[in-house]
């Protein structure tokens, strides 16, 4: 039986989303914008433990009520400087209960609306993978290469292009290796494809959005409300 664990690196401060506090702790739908990613993962029945990683000197954590969340959650103080180093250090936890064959899910802490249909196919389409994948969408919009003066340079062919998304799925003990041998990339499948291997792409869905700027606080709020509408 392989058992499936998640982490989310959660020691960064999204300056680009502005606030005074980090972007993962502005308030979204009456929580924190993290509490909805890891509720969502907390929530699967399948995830067994979900670690999230934070900075060492992170003051905002114990500002907020997490009991709701469940006693899947463990906190780790051990981010780092960069998601890679988040993320390699949230394995290292993990070591203390992930087998080299065990599913990890690495999720975005400002992805809040991914869902349990998402999560469902995830697990799904890649339960008898040797490797592991991501949920992606195809690209939709023409795709612009800008020069150094931000005027277009070219259009990109946009046939075979994918919009990655998390979570980001993967063996404990490749994901492990293929971080220790391959830094800098800007994901996790990054790595694994820098370690020879050819990830999946499961198709997830463009509310599963990555919340960057002020704006992006707005659109995420409006589709938690419709689904909170909309359920039973």
């Amino acid at each position: 039986m392989q058992s499936y664990y998640a982490i989310v690196p959660a020691a960064g401060t999204g300056s680009r989303c502005g606030g005074e506090t980090p972007k993962q702790y502005q308030p979204l739908a009456g929580r924190p914008l993290i509490y909805h990613s890891l509720v969502a993962l907390c929530d699967c029945e399948r995830i067994e433990r979900v670690w999230v990683v934070l900075a060492p000197d992170d003051p905002w954590w114990r500002c907020h009520d997490w009991s709701a969340l469940g006693h899947k959650l463990e906190t780790v103080y051990c981010g780092g400087a960069t998601r890679y180093e988040s993320v390699r250090n949230g394995l290292r936890a993990a070591a203390t209960a992930a087998d080299d064959d065990d599913w990890i899910l690495v999720h975005d802490a400002a992805r809040p609306c991914v869902s349990p249909a998402m999560l469902t196919a995830l697990c799904d389409e890649l339960a008898a993978d040797p490797v592991g994948g991501i949920l992606a969408v195809p690209v939709a919009d023409t795709v612009k290469r800008a020069d150094a003066r931000q005027r277009v340079a070219a259009t990109e062919a946009r046939e075979g292009l994918w919009q990655a998304q998390t979570p980001q799925m993967f063996r404990y003990g490749l994901l492990t290796q293929a971080l220790a041998d391959h830094s800098g990339g800007s994901d996790e499948a990054s790595a694994v494809e820098a370690a020879g291997f050819r990830p999946r792409l499961v198709r997830g869905d463009a509310s599963n959005l990555k919340v960057t700027y002020p704006a992006d606080l707005w659109l995420a709020a409006a589709i938690l409300q419709a689904r909170a509408r909309q359920a039973p």
